[in-house]
C-alpha cells in the first residue's frame, strides 16, 4: 500500500478507502490510485486483514476422497454454489482414501483459518479437530459419519439402496448374485455389504460369501474376480461407479454377461449396449444439503448435530432385467 500511495501521489489511507470501496474519495483521485494498483499488481492480504479484524475469512475447507471421481466432481460444484451464494470461497483437497492426508489437509485448513469444513472422511477418528468444533468451526461429514466427534452428518441410504437391486435381480429370476463393493473398512462400502445380506434375506435367494469380493480393485483383479464368479452367478451388483466401469472392461467380448446393477450412476451408462440399470441418488442434493447446515451453524444454528439420510432410487436401463 506504501507503494500505491507513492506512486499515485496519495496518503495511505486514501489507498485503503479505494482497496475497500469506501466513500469520500474523489473520483479522480480514485482512479489514480486505481491505475497504481493495476501497475504494481497490488492485491489485498485478506487473510492478514481478517485476523486483524478478528472477522470470518471468507473461506470453506471442502476435504474429499479424490476430486479427479466424477462423483466428487458433482458434489463439489452443489457445495460451491451453496457457498457462492453466501459469499463465500470454498479450498479442496484430496484424501485419497488415506486417513493421514485427511488428517493432514483439515488441519491445514484449520491453520488457514477456514470458516467451516466439509469432510468426505477417509478415516474413522476425528478427535484431532475436537478443539476446533469446540471453539466455534463448524464441520460436516458427508457421505460418511465421523467418529468419536459431534457434528453434522449427510449421507445415501447405501444398505437400502443396494437391497433394493439384490430384490430386483431376483425378481428377474436370478438365484446366484455376487457382489464387488470397495474396501470393507469404508463406510459405504461396509454399509452396501450389509444391504447386500439384506436384500439376499428379503428375495429369499442364498447370500454366498464365495460370490462377495471387497475391495480395494484393479482392472486386473476385478477380471480375475470375474473368471472365478462366472457362469456360476448369472447376476452382479457392483459397489459404486469405478468398480461398475472395470467389471463393464472385464466382462467386454464375453459372449454370456450376467445381469448387472450398479450403485452410483456415472457418464454414458445410459449409451451403453445394453444400457446399465443403476441405484442412484441425487449428488447435488447431498452437497448442497450438507453446504447448507454449514451456513446454517455460521448463521448461529445451535440446534443439536443433525443426521440427514437421502434416498436412493433404482433406475432400470436393460443391463439388470435381463434373466438368467
Amino acid at each position: 500500500m506504501n507503494d500505491v500511495a507513492r506512486l499515485a501521489g496519495v496518503s495511505i489511507k486514501t489507498v485503503s478507502r479505494v482497496v475497500n470501496d469506501e466513500s469520500g474519495v474523489h473520483p479522480a483521485t480514485a482512479e489514480r490510485v486505481l491505475a497504481a494498483i493495476d501497475q504494481l499488481g497490488f492485491r489485498r492480504n485478506l487473510g492478514a486483514r481478517n485476523l486483524r479484524r478478528g472477522t470470518e475469512t471468507g473461506t470453506i475447507g471442502m476435504v474429499l476422497e479424490d476430486l479427479a471421481n466424477p462423483f466428487y466432481s458433482v458434489l463439489t460444484r452443489a457445495a460451491e454454489e451453496v457457498a457462492r451464494a453466501n459469499g463465500k470461497q470454498v479450498l479442496t483437497g484430496s484424501s485419497d482414501e488415506d486417513p493421514a492426508r485427511e488428517r493432514e489437509l483439515v488441519l491445514e485448513f484449520c491453520s488457514r483459518r477456514v470458516d467451516g469444513l466439509l469432510v468426505v472422511p477417509a478415516g474413522h477418528q476425528h478427535g484431532y479437530i475436537a478443539h476446533e468444533i469446540n471453539s466455534g468451526t463448524p464441520v460436516v461429514f458427508m457421505d460418511r459419519p465421523g467418529g468419536n466427534v459431534s457434528a453434522d452428518t449427510v449421507l445415501v441410504d447405501n444398505a437400502g439402496g443396494t437391497a433394493h437391486a439384490v430384490r430386483h435381480l431376483a425378481e428377474h429370476g436370478h438365484r446366484a448374485i455376487a457382489f464387488l463393493g470397495d474396501a470393507p473398512d469404508i463406510h459405504t462400502a461396509a454399509e452396501r455389504l450389509r444391504g447386500f445380506r439384506e436384500g439376499c434375506a428379503q428375495a429369499g435367494v442364498p447370500f454366498e460369501p464365495g460370490l462377495v469380493q471387497m475391495g480395494p480393485h484393479t482392472t486386473e483383479s476385478v477380471a480375475a474376480t470375474l473368471d472365478r464368479m462366472l457362469p456360476r452367478a448369472t447376476a452382479l451388483v457392483t459397489g459404486n461407479n469405478r468398480i461398475t466401469v472395470e467389471a463393464l472392461r472385464a466382462l467386454s467380448g464375453r459372449a454370456h454377461r450376467p445381469a448387472l446393477v450398479g450403485f452410483d450412476d456415472f457418464e454414458l451408462a445410459d449409451l451403453l449396449d445394453p444400457p446399465i440399470t443403476v441405484i442412484t441418488h441425487d449428488t447435488r442434493e447431498l452437497g448442497r444439503s450438507a453446504a447448507e447446515l454449514l451456513f446454517a451453524r455460521l448463521d448461529g444454528d445451535p440446534a443439536p448435530p443433525r443426521r440427514h439420510v437421502l434416498p436412493t432410487r433404482l433406475l432400470p436401463r436393460g443391463s439388470g432385467e435381463v434373466s438368467p
